[in-house]
């Protein structure tokens, strides 16, 4: 079919929600045109009868996307904000190099809240931040997609996009990638000492038994600590209401008021599990695997009843100075050599199908390390973190403030 008379992929999505049975077929095709149709599932379960707040989110990310046109040019000046030591030295000077380029790298997102606070005003005016690729946790990406925030993607400037692991390829809050692509991954579980705890773990209930009292700590960022909680009673974070988040809210305000939970914390639980002073606590993997490197006794447990799986991603926000030049970095990137370089160094689970081939050849314990290259049955325990919108985000929230005392 002539390329001017084939309806937009974001438009069939769009009528898709609205119950167009003819869209799903349409979208299944086009799909698989793609090379995508592993993740069209995943997309059709969210159109098929999700109500409420969710659905009307979906259809609203779907209506505002657009079709990027972006222009290949010198790629001249790239900035971009990421998160602290979230890369390695080499690869940046590779990508310089690659597109004679000059890189400013600003390591300026310490929370998610905190950096949208910065930004916020020139987000709402509808002016540059100045910034030509943030990178931010899927909430607040999907908050940036809602609100208008973000720039569309170029595909045809980013084809290793292909490589993409096909179970991040559709997420409800951006199902067909126009906006966003995962920088790195991470999980949600449990890091204990076993020396401390006099024994392995089994799962989040562990961390209420009375004889840890004083020696557990939870997430303060609460769709991670709510999400391991939720799975260890069985239910799918994805799936959970608000009713469900502010039960375990309060079972948290609980045990904190008991003094079981020492304290709510960001990163900072690393140093205190590394010193003893916690023997068990909710915990990001990569943080785990670079802790194993000095105290090998340490491990992180992905319960049966399954552990959190997020992402950080990529993102053009409005009125980008260097829309190409970003997506040669999103590129760059998605290159399976490069990205296992970049694996090697942050120990978080790259998204780029093939990047684990190269990882062997760098260090072959690092390719087999489930928490960097989780293989089918470590994946198939891996859910999505907590996905409320608008006002019952605000309201969990408020609640976990309360709670964490802050």
């Amino acid at each position: 079919m002539p390329r001017h008379e084939e309806e937009p992929l974001e438009h069939v999505v769009e009528r898709l929600i609205n119950g167009d049975d003819h869209s799903r077929r349409v979208f299944l095709r086009r799909m698989g045109a793609f090379g995508l149709i592993a993740g069209a599932g995943s997309v059709l379960s969210a159109c098929g009868g999700i109500a409420g707040e969710r659905t009307s989110t979906l259809s609203a990310g779907a209506a505002s996307s657009q079709i990027a046109r972006h222009p290949r040019t010198d790629v001249g000046n790239l900035t971009v904000s990421n998160w602290p030591l979230y890369i390695d030295e080499k690869t940046p000077k590779q990508w310089e190099r690659k597109y004679h380029a000059s890189l400013k790298y600003i390591e300026d997102i310490n929370d998610n809240e905190e950096f949208f606070a910065k930004v916020r005003q020139e987000l709402q005016d509808g002016r540059s931040i100045g910034r030509d690729i943030v990178i931010l946790t899927d909430w607040m990406a999907a908050r940036w997609i809602r609100s208008g925030y973000l720039e569309p993607v170029d595909r045809t400037n980013v084809p290793n996009a292909a490589n993409l692991q096909p179970s991040l390829m559709s997420p409800t809050w951006d199902p067909v990638r126009n906006y966003t692509l995962p920088w790195q991954s991470g999980m949600t579980g449990i890091g204990y000492n076993p020396k401390k705890t006099g024994g392995e773990l089994e799962g989040i209930q562990d961390l209420f038994d009375p004889k840890f009292k004083g020696r557990v700590t939870f997430l303060s960022e609460w769709r991670d600590s709510v999400s391991l909680m939720l799975l260890g009673e069985g239910i799918k974070p994805a799936d959970a209401t608000l009713d469900d988040v502010m039960a375990q809210l309060d079972k948290l305000d609980e045990n904190a008021k008991s003094g079981q939970i020492r304290k709510f914390t960001g990163n900072d639980y690393a140093k205190d599990l590394a010193d003893g002073n916690v023997w068990a606590c909710v915990a990001w993997s990569g943080d785990i695997v670079q802790l194993q490197s000095d105290n090998p006794d340490l491990k992180f447990l992905i319960p049966e009843a399954g552990a959190g799986i997020w992402s950080d991603n990529m993102m053009i926000p409005q009125k980008a100075a260097n829309p190409y030049g970003a997506e040669t970095w999103m590129n760059f990137y998605y290159d399976p050599k490069v990205a296992a370089e970049l694996a090697a160094y942050v120990n978080y689970v790259s998204p780029v199908v093939g990047a684990k081939k190269y990882a062997e050849e760098i260090d072959p314990g690092l390719a087999e390390n489930q928490l960097i290259f989780p293989d089918e049955e470590t994946q198939k325990r891996l859910y999505p973190l907590v996905d409320l919108t608008g006002a019952d985000e605000r309201e969990a929230t408020a609640r976990m403030q309360e709670v964490a005392g802050a």
